[in-house]
């Protein structure tokens, strides 16, 4: 929360608030996701989103201890908000690419597999990725 403190001269009460089930392949739009589940990214946290807005340059702080409140789970991986300025005190876009809370969203769960932590994880993830591909491609055949 500090850094972005002293860099923020705008209220951060004007930011945004990305909760990480906005995100979550894993829930359905009356459990809060709010984009595509194509789009949506397996159990988001808080602080990669964190991580993927802050890389692009936006002005974001997190708040470790928010709970967003359709969330029933109250552990730790489920807890946090981030805090994003779209908006400039003018009211003028902070980045020409983020006009609204959507875009910002789509481009956190586009950027959350590509982070290292993510592909580190898999560890041999490419591979069993394109294997999974082609079973795919596989049922696909089967049902014809």
């Amino acid at each position: 929360m500090e850094p972005a403190s002293p860099s923020a001269c705008v209220s951060q009460d004007r930011f945004i608030c990305i909760y990480p089930a906005y995100l979550n392949n894993k829930k359905t739009i009356a459990e809060g996701r709010r984009i595509p589940i194509s789009k949506a990214v397996e159990n988001p946290t808080a602080t990669e989103i964190q991580d993927v807005c802050s890389a692009v340059g936006l002005n974001v702080f997190l708040e470790k201890n928010k709970m967003y409140s359709r969330e029933w789970n109250r552990d730790v991986q489920y807890r946090g908000r981030v805090r994003v300025q779209l908006k400039q005190e003018d009211g003028s876009l902070c980045l020409v690419q983020f006009p609204s809370r959507k875009s910002v969203m789509l481009y956190a769960a586009e950027m959350i597999p590509k982070l290292k932590t993510r592909t580190q994880k898999t560890g041999g993830g490419d591979q069993s990725l394109q294997q999974g591909e082609g079973s795919k491609k596989g049922k696909g055949k089967k049902k014809k």
